[in-house]
């Protein structure tokens, strides 16, 4: 089983990439879900109101959108969050990957979108790795309908498109179709396959 790290800038379609991936035959893991479903847990709650109080929370739950606003204006509570869920992100992804190794017919490729792939240096956990990469005006009009402060503030921590295309094994274009989208994705896990096997 070909264990991928795939990646990308804001906007550049790397959802879509790993949605195409998923229907390419991969076992697929987003650790942006997996970093939800933490944040629905009861042990991380508790912790951020420790920290944070009651200002992080709506209707019981973690309200992100009042986390968003305190990390990335506070480099250090950043800081702290990340060293709350970065280990537990780890962990899910370790058991998911052994789960996967278990299988009497493991999938030939399990593919794991990680945003700071390259900014957390765990790119040695992988095989291989993809980053997806899309025309600047692109990712603009695709992320013209978030949250401008997150992205904003995301933008900051995260390499430029070029840098992290350039760290990658193989780099998937993602400014046409979807169809084209998935194109390209099978010829990187072809690509990848080969590479492997040298």
């Amino acid at each position: 089983m070909l264990f991928i790290g795939l990646t990308g800038g804001i906007g550049a379609g790397k959802s879509e990439a790993l949605a195409a991936a998923e229907r390419l035959g991969a076992a697929t893991l987003s650790t942006d879900e997996v970093v939800h479903e933490l944040l629905g847990s009861t042990e991380v709650r508790d912790l951020l109101v420790e920290r944070w109080g009651e200002r992080v929370l709506a209707g019981g739950d973690v309200d992100r959108a009042a986390v968003a606003e305190i990390v990335f204006e506070q480099p250090e509570e950043l800081g702290w969050l990340e060293s709350v869920l970065f280990p537990r992100v780890g962990v899910r992804v370790a058991q998911w990957r052994a789960e996967l190794e278990r299988l009497d017919s493991p999938p030939r490729f399990a593919v794991v979108e990680v945003p700071l792939l390259f900014e957390a240096g765990i790119e040695a956990v992988f095989d291989a790795t993809v980053a997806v990469v899309a025309d600047e005006s692109t990712r603009a009009r695709r992320a013209a309908g978030r949250d401008h402060r997150a992205v904003g503030g995301r933008e900051d921590r995260q390499l430029d498109q070029e840098e992290k295309a350039r760290r990658a094994d193989h780099v998937v274009r993602n400014d046409g179709t979807l169809e084209q989208l998935e194109q390209e994705m099978r010829r990187a896990l072809k690509v990848a396959t080969e590479s492997v096997a040298r």
